[in-house]
């Protein structure tokens, strides 16, 4: 070997390499809570399920007050389409709704997307929407503001 051979591997042999991380060398600190833990399981506090007034039925209501109806610009809470919504203590909502007419162009999508948005409530495990013709919708099941917003009042 010669002389310049010889420097390099001493200089090489020289180089200290860097410690290897081990998991007992971190200190044990306390796991932050995931925040998508439980998500679905919580319940807003004081929230009594099954009663209007309650935060999480108002959050149902506001879910559906943003599905409107293809034909008629109103959402379908105000244009008397949902007849009932009943939440349970373990997070089940059931909406009771109608449509404007039994021919509606909308009658095969309209349960599925309200189940869909309602299923989507933090706080709601599941939805299940019941679609029922009697009694028939009429325009007098109408909000005040939808009839408004028609031209109606």
């Amino acid at each position: 070997m010669n002389e310049q051979s010889r420097i390099a591997v001493e200089q090489v042999d020289a180089v200290e390499t860097p410690p290897r991380a081990r998991v007992d060398d971190v200190a044990a600190e306390p796991r932050q809570r995931d925040y998508l833990e439980g998500f679905l399981s919580q319940k807003p506090a004081g929230d009594a399920p099954g009663e209007p007034g309650g935060a999480l039925y108002e959050g149902v209501i506001e879910a559906l007050k943003e599905i409107y109806d293809p034909e008629i610009p109103v959402n379908i809470y105000d244009l008397g389409l949902i007849y009932g919504v009943e939440v349970t203590t373990e997070g089940h909502a059931v909406v009771t709704m109608t449509l404007t007419t039994p021919n509606c162009p909308v009658a095969e999508s309209m349960p599925g997307e309200v189940e869909m948005r309602v299923g989507a409530v933090p706080g709601i495990g599941s939805a299940e929407v019941n679609l029922v013709w009697d009694p028939a919708w009429d325009p007098q099941k109408m909000s005040d503001d939808a009839k408004l917003e028609l031209g109606m009042l």
